[in-house]
């Protein structure tokens, strides 16, 4: 009995240290540096993008590092304000702080981190997985699932909202009349977003 108590401890451990890409059982993860929070919203009826990001982003880390994605990832929170959002466009990015944020509760869109889901991991390729992200938004929260890929200390995650979802049919319907001709009349609802930030990596097996 003890012998198949041990050599199932010793399975599950080995599981483990698969899923965190251990090397010498010993690897920490950080995230460091900045996470930036892009976006891509739709216009016109042929559904043309038009991307940018926040330039003011606050997140607040769930630890400082781990042994894992989920260590350093799951309970972190990013509170972004969307008076500072940068499509390259100034005029655009006037014309979206005046007639969609601020027509919605709040400055600000908060997001948290409340669950991890990794994918099998292939030895040469990216890992892969899902982020399950609990937004805020117009007062209303929704969960949403953002897939995940880790290459060279880099991880990026991307996700879709439906901005109708958030009760924001007011400023959907402000934005779409202040941007009418430029949009073709039709502004969608459905916006992808995505942040990526840097992991730095000690002591572990992290394919390239």
């Amino acid at each position: 009995m003890v012998k198949i108590l041990l050599s199932i401890f010793l399975f599950m451990t080995v599981l483990n240290a698969e899923e965190m890409g251990l090397k010498g059982g010993s690897c920490t993860l950080a995230q460091e540096g900045a996470v930036v929070v892009s976006f891509e919203a739709y216009k016109t009826p042929a559904k043309v993008g038009v991307g940018g990001v926040f330039d003011s982003v606050k997140y607040t880390p769930t630890a400082p590092s781990g042994k894992n994605f989920r260590e350093i990832f799951v309970g972190s929170q990013v509170s972004i304000d969307t008076a500072s959002v940068n499509s390259k466009n100034e005029t655009r990015d006037d014309k979206l702080v005046k007639f969609f944020f601020d027509t919605m509760t709040g400055k600000n869109i908060t997001a948290k981190i409340s669950d991890y889901k990794p994918n099998k991991l292939f030895k040469g390729k990216p890992k892969t997985g899902v982020f399950i992200v609990e937004v805020t938004m117009n007062g209303v929260t929704k969960t949403v699932p953002m897939n995940y890929s880790f290459d060279a200390g880099v991880m990026v995650a991307n996700g879709v909202i439906d901005i109708l979802d958030f009760s924001a049919n007011e400023a959907l319907s402000s934005i779409n009349k202040a941007c009418y001709d430029l949009h073709g009349g039709k502004t969608w609802s459905d916006v992808s977003i995505g942040f990526t930030t840097k992991v730095s990596y000690s002591l572990c097996h992290v394919d390239k």
